[in-house]
């Protein structure tokens, strides 16, 4: 398998993490990234070190609190795919943090180097930018849960929908160069939820050179790293694609360079003349 892709633990350990990545496992710098799954009763408590966290609570219904904040009983949907967006906690470095569980959770704890510049706060799926961008095949839905316009030190955070028989993150693009204005410099990584299970998406994660050049078969709750390149998804016929984002990087911001072989789809096709 690819070392771009991380499996799942068979079953989660005594905190419910299956999904961990840290710089020092992806050989990176920023980008920190779990997945917790807890059954209900069941408590997180953390402390954030010199880390700003997001908590992105996926399904199911919690109580959250930190050091000064206390939020009961958020949670709305019970699956990715049921187009609302989630309830997410921002927890600035420096603070702390406890989740306990009211139903079956599936936790996003998103993490960055923080600088303890913004408090803790409520993200609700009301404070959520939702929006549709392309057209046709590469028509996709998203939810800018912690984009660069909220404040955060480092974190940005989205999710996307891709319909069955859709392309994604498309045309491709890379944000590998720290050459602002042009383009930022973005560690990635994407958390992968396929409807059916038993689906699966093809990501393909590949530079100019081609010096990285992979074409990935990425099942249910696997994560993908994108440490560089351009990386375009696609969902298969009969399975939609679901998709978490955490990007950080030196500067704060998402810019980032279509491959330019294929800009041009950006385009839409011209109406038919009557």
């Amino acid at each position: 398998m690819s070392q771009l892709i991380v499996k799942p633990e068979s079953s989660p350990n005594e905190e419910g993490v299956v999904i961990d990545v840290t710089p020092q496992s992806a050989g990176w710098q920023y980008v920190g990234f779990q997945v917790v799954k807890l059954s209900e009763g069941q408590m997180l408590r953390r402390e954030t070190g010199d880390q700003e966290i997001c908590l992105v609570l996926l399904s199911g219904k919690a109580d959250v609190s930190t050091a000064q904040e206390q939020w009961l009983g958020i949670g709305e949907r019970m699956s990715v795919f049921e187009r609302k967006a989630p309830y997410s906690v921002y927890v600035p470095s420096g603070d702390s943090y406890e989740v306990r569980a009211l139903t079956q959770v599936e936790l996003a704890v998103c993490a960055a180097p923080g600088r303890g510049s913004h408090p803790a706060r409520l993200i609700a799926p009301q404070q959520v930018g939702a929006e549709t961008r392309g057209y046709g095949n590469i028509e996709r839905y998203i939810h800018n849960i912690l984009p660069e316009q909220e404040p955060a030190d480092s974190l940005l955070v989205v999710e996307v929908l891709t319909p069955n028989g859709h392309w994604s993150s498309y045309p491709p693009h890379k944000h590998d160069r720290d050459a602002l204005p042009e383009e930022s410099l973005l560690e990635e990584t994407y958390y992968f939820r396929v409807q059916p299970e038993q689906g699966f998406a093809i990501q393909r994660v590949y530079t100019d050179d081609r010096s990285l050049d992979e074409t990935l078969i990425v099942q249910d709750g696997q994560t993908v790293l994108v440490p560089r390149g351009y990386h375009p998804v696609s969902a298969p016929p009969g399975y939609d694609v679901y998709y978490l984002n955490v990007m950080a990087g030196p500067t704060r911001t998402w810019k980032f360079h279509n491959d330019p072989d294929h800009a041009w789809i950006m385009t839409p096709p011209k109406p038919a003349e009557a």
